[in-house]
């Protein structure tokens, strides 16, 4: 299993100081595909960077059993993401729970917003890092009160289809 990866880095980068990475891994049938978007404070792009599809082998499906997908959303996908983007962020959000396997890894906190019916769910952190329920919440206090969170996340969806269908993943 290998990552590879594009990206596209907007010049605004003077357009605040704090910086949101959101990060979601989707499931297609050649694999998981994971695509990372870094805003500012008021929702603007950074960079956007997306992996090409990561297929565990049979063998690698067996070895792995359940925590499988956490491995290859949180270690394969969401650590690469990160570590190659040029801006860095103060926190990184998902919208998959197995992706916060992936604050083993970073300094940053990571938070997944839990799904609900009719809206965004609850926020919740890595169980390893009580403190950081409170450093996230801090974080998205400073963000304005119209700003959805849950947006951002059909953003990356769009630009990873996009992206594809223009062969970016494939160079």
């Amino acid at each position: 299993m290998s990552t590879a990866e594009a990206s596209v880095v907007a010049s605004d980068k003077t357009a605040g100081a704090l910086a949101l990475g959101f990060l979601t891994v989707l499931r297609e049938a050649n694999g998981y595909v994971g695509g990372y978007l870094v805003v500012n404070g008021w929702g603007r792009p950074l960079e956007f960077r997306l992996t090409s599809a990561v297929q565990p082998n049979r063998v690698q499906q067996i070895l792995y059993g359940g925590t499988l997908e956490p491995y290859v959303c949180a270690d394969l996908i969401g650590k690469t993401l990160v570590e190659k983007a040029g801006v860095p962020v103060q926190l990184v959000l998902t919208d998959r729970e197995e992706v916060l396997d992936l604050r083993l890894k970073i300094e940053a906190p990571v938070a997944w917003l839990a799904p609900a019916a009719g809206g965004r769910g609850p926020v919740k952190c890595h169980p390893r890092f009580e403190a950081d329920a409170a450093a996230v919440r801090g974080l998205l206090d400073r963000l304005d009160a119209a700003f959805d969170l849950t947006e951002p996340f059909q953003r990356v969806r769009e630009a990873v289809a996009e992206a594809r269908k223009m062969g970016v993943a494939a160079r």
